[in-house]
């Protein structure tokens, strides 16, 4: 959870891989794709063998065109798929392009396969579900879904609600991940803090987008062009 300024740096971290535990279940798919939706259809998946479900699921890996679950947030029309779909519209979602960065079966209980997968933002796991059902000749849809991690965020470090405090709060770097940083001298950062920009060079990297910190603290996020660093979310206060 983003809290206060930091709220200004949720697109950063929605850029961040995202690992999930699933869990498909193989012969029976769903209008949503997931277990709240009507059973549309159903398949003997007693024929289905441990080695074939996880070399189908191999083939996940990289970079693929995935059709999103009509029940989903996507725009159409100006008005999100799943509003549609709930009015019994038919819905047509264009494939997008998901990278599928690593995958791998974790408990095989056919017809139940519980999977872990590290993907690029956008991507549905529902579909993955779906999907591997389609690869092995008949439907499937998830069961459950666990999002284990997005960027170094990890879940295990997570804080209970009854223990949220001042305390449990971490440094709004953590959550930018690989992005450069630039130390900034006192003129520098109080400029910053103005919203203004100084002169400056590149990340490492030659990355356009930096972190601008003083004195280990996160300052802002800068775009450099020519030779400038200019804010583009500015965090701390003059």
């Amino acid at each position: 959870m983003l809290v206060g300024r930091a709220t200004r740096l949720a697109r950063f971290v929605e850029a961040h891989s995202k690992t999930y535990l699933a869990t498909a279940r193989l012969g029976v798919s769903t209008d949503t794709d997931d277990l709240t939706g009507r059973i549309i259809a159903t398949s003997d998946a007693g024929s289905l063998s441990e080695g074939g479900v996880r070399e189908a699921l191999r083939g996940f890996t990289g970079t693929q065109m995935q059709r999103p679950p009509q029940y989903s947030a996507k725009h159409v029309g100006g008005e999100r798929s799943y509003r549609k779909a709930r009015r019994g519209e038919a819905v047509q979602l264009e494939s997008v392009s998901v990278t599928v960065e690593h995958i791998e079966v974790v408990e095989c209980r056919l017809p139940l396969v519980t999977f872990r997968a590290v993907v690029s933002p956008g991507t549905y796991v529902r579909a993955l579900a779906r999907d591997l059902g389609e690869r092995l000749g008949m439907g499937a849809h998830l069961t459950s879904l666990r999002r284990e991690a997005i960027g170094s965020l990890r879940v295990e470090d997570a804080v209970p609600l009854d223990r949220i405090a001042p305390a449990a709060l971490i440094a709004p770097r953590t959550v930018l991940g690989d992005i450069p940083t630039v130390e900034l001298g006192l003129e520098e950062q109080t400029a910053v803090s103005h919203g203004r920009a100084v002169k400056g060079a590149t990340g490492q990297g030659g990355s356009d987008t930096v972190a601008l910190v003083a004195g280990g603290e996160l300052v802002a996020i800068a775009r450099s062009q020519e030779g400038w660093l200019r804010p583009t979310v500015v965090l701390q206060t003059p």
